[in-house]
């Protein structure tokens, strides 16, 4: 006698009518069965008769929580799919969330790390992607049914009886609009035909236009964009919630065309006959696509296999981790060609993590150190954040960041003109930390190089960042045509004033320059230089990555640094991917890289690197980055991560503790190799 295999038991969070057509396809499914709702309001009337067979349970955290709920489908609206999915993982619950994943690519990002860290599913419920129907369109796509694919065009765009500013759709609280509600499917199908057509699961625009019409509520209630993929197909896409169109899937061909009509259905809801049209200058011929399962039956099923056999994320077809992510910039694209940022994503509402939680002080994972001058201490490891351009992008990151423990944070007048400063200035205040952070500003970057402007562009910096002052200030760049005295002036008036209240420097300053500067402030009574923020990495810098820098990763500087005991907030302290995959003797196809770090002695370096990070069971980018925190001076290495992968990544360098002698060795290759050590 064999016993029934063991199915997936779901819980739904939150009730509503693509939750109700999920539970259908739940009980249409092979590998499932519902066992729980979570409903804010587990009194609401016809509960029993949509999702039958399932406890009601009293609020979504009862039913993370439930131990008799593997996974959780959610269906909340757009902006707290983050939050709950990252909960879910945390609870241990494997997850399949209505599109869109999240509100940004970032949002998802933060998903994926949350799943990837617990070991749980997550997918994203497109659920044509599943479907049969969509695997034959690549199908006919591959084999040139048509020829060479030239363009994609594809609507999904339905008319609400009348602007409602109460339904989720109209609501900009609930991220309502066209984009995020129904834009993600031909956005996603032009994707993946544009893939089918390379032999690839999915390809990615490199060029994307956008236009909508922003209603009474500010959402996008009609919309069309313009995406341009590397291989020369363009695709038209549009969606809206207040203009009907046409919702057929054009692809045209230079042999002829492929037309589906509202695809997203395929064979219906409860199965029939899906029809593929394809049209070419001698007749049309109709492909049909007959299932009698259920639409939705097959998302389900495709999560319910994946989970069993113990993968995260969905197979091809089904949207993967990448693919969502990918899907997702472009809406991010599309959204801010049209200018649409929601009211939830600003900073007066954006006053939780990614999670829902208050933001939490004492993190201990990034340890603190002294710094000279410095009223706090500071932690080992600075932030930069240039890449972010919205406060809801940037707080994720900026969040996980002083949890661990960070609190130095490294923004300059030009970054993103002026927008990190902005970003940071609104993130401060909106938490509440601005009294134990330690703010590093820059400025009198080239050709602005001039003493005069030291005062004029703190000025607006400070205005940026919303605080009086900053606690460390560095020059950007070095100006040796003007006296070093006149530099050291204009930095201690704004020490007197109250502005710079911690120690002041030079960014790319050369260490000649920097004596000549302590040596003025000491016999006049200045304030001395007191830091500096050149390069210094493990791989020495042999020539400028951009004009004006300055390397201090030679034997003479590091004797110096050490003299002087003159804290160093180190960028490009990894070498900019040299200790990756990316670098190789035999790899010169990164410009950058060849010319910037390629030398027989930095690629000694890079092997013991190599050599010691498979003892410890590290990267080398992590034995790197340890390097350059072991220094016997105050050595501070600016990191720049883009993810919340990325930051946790960084951090694995904190475990790694370096003797002098694993210093020398890693540095010159000398006779004493160094032992393990970790902690």
């Amino acid at each position: 006698m064999t016993s029934e295999p063991r199915k997936i038991r779901w819980g739904i969070l939150g009730p509503g009518t693509i939750a109700k057509a999920f539970a259908g396809g739940v009980a249409h499914s092979r590998t499932g069965t519902l066992a729980a709702l979570g409903a804010r309001n587990p009194g609401k009337s016809g509960l029993a008769e949509n999702f039958p067979g399932a406890r009601i349970l009293k609020g979504y955290e009862a039913l993370l929580v439930d131990p008799d709920v593997d996974a959780v489908y959610i269906s909340t609206p757009h902006p707290s799919h983050a939050e709950w999915a990252i909960r879910a993982a945390e609870a241990g619950k494997h997850v399949l969330c209505e599109k869109p994943m999240g509100l940004t690519a970032f949002e998802a990002d933060a998903m994926i790390h949350a799943a990837r860290k617990a070991g749980t599913f997550l997918g994203e419920a497109f659920m044509y992607r599943l479907h049969p129907q969509t695997a034959k369109l690549v199908e006919l796509v591959r084999s040139g049914a048509i020829g060479d694919v030239r363009m994609v065009k594809s609507s999904f765009g339905f008319a609400m009886p009348d602007f409602m500013p109460e339904h989720r759709l109209y609501a900009n609280d609930l991220a309502g609009g066209g984009i995020l509600d129904v834009g993600g499917y031909p956005v996603s199908m032009a994707r993946l035909i544009a893939g089918a057509a390379l032999g690839k699961p999915f390809a990615e625009p490199d060029k994307i236009v956008g236009a909508a019409h922003l209603g009474q509520s500010g959402v996008d209630e009609w919309a069309s964009a313009l995406l341009h993929f590397p291989s020369g197909i363009v695709a038209e896409v549009s969606c809206g919630i207040s203009l009907a169109q046409d919702n057929v899937l054009r692809i045209l061909g230079t042999k002829g065309r492929i037309e589906v009509a509202d695809f997203w259905f395929a064979s219906g809801r409860e199965g029939g006959t899906g029809e593929i049209r394809i049209i070419r200058p001698g007749g049309e011929e109709v492909v049909e696509v007959r299932e009698d399962r259920w639409l939705y039956a097959f998302e389900v099923d495709a999560a319910g296999e994946a989970i069993l056999a113990g993968k995260q994320e969905f197979a091809w077809p089904g949207m993967g981790w990448a693919d969502s992510l990918g899907n997702l910039r472009v809406l991010d694209k599309w959204r801010a060609a049209i200018g649409l940022e929601y009211e939830i994503e600003k900073p007066t509402r954006r006053v939780n993590t990614i999670s829902g939680r208050r933001l939490r002080s004492g993190g201990a994972t990034i340890r603190k150190r002294e710094i000279p001058g410095l009223p706090r201490p500071a932690s080992c490891l600075a932030l930069g954040f240039e890449d972010f351009r919205t406060f809801s992008s940037g707080m994720i990151l900026l969040d996980a960041y002083f949890e661990a423990g960070g609190n130095v944070f490294d923004t300059a007048y030009i970054y993103g003109s002026g927008y990190t400063e902005t970003l940071l200035g609104q993130w401060l205040k909106n938490r509440g930390v601005r009294e134990q952070a330690v703010v590093i500003g820059k400025g009198a970057h080239t050709p602005l190089c001039y003493p005069d402007v030291i005062g004029k562009q703190l000025t607006q910096s400070l205005d940026r960042l919303q605080t009086d002052h900053v606690d460390v200030y560095f020059m950007h760049r070095d100006d040796p045509d003007v006296p070093v005295n006149e530099f050291v002036d204009a930095m201690d008036q704004e020490v007197r004033a109250g502005r710079i209240r911690g120690p002041f420097g030079g960014s790319n300053w050369t260490k000649e320059r920097m004596d000549e500067a302590i040596a003025y402030a000491e016999r006049t009574g200045k304030q001395k230089p007191g830091a500096l923020s050149n390069n210094f990495s493990l791989a020495e810098m042999l020539v400028p990555i951009w004009p004006g820098c300055v390397t201090s990763s030679s034997d003479e500087w590091k004797a110096w640094l050490t003299a002087r005991q003159m804290p160093n907030f180190a960028w490009s302290s990894q070498g900019r991917g040299f200790f990756t995959g990316r670098a190789g003797r035999d790899q010169r196809d990164n410009e950058e890289l060849v010319r910037v770090w390629y030398s027989e002695k930095n690629f000694g370096r890079r092997d013991r690197a190599i050599e010691l990070a498979n003892r410890l069971g590290k990267s080398p980018i992590h034995v790197a980055l340890a390097y350059v925190l072991a220094q016997p001076f105050p050595s501070v290495p600016l990191i720049g991560p883009r993810t919340l992968d990325e930051l946790e990544d960084s951090l694995q360098a904190l475990d790694i503790a370096l003797s002098p002698d694993d210093l020398a060795w890693l540095d010159g290759g000398s006779d004493q190799h160094p032992a393990r050590r970790t902690g």
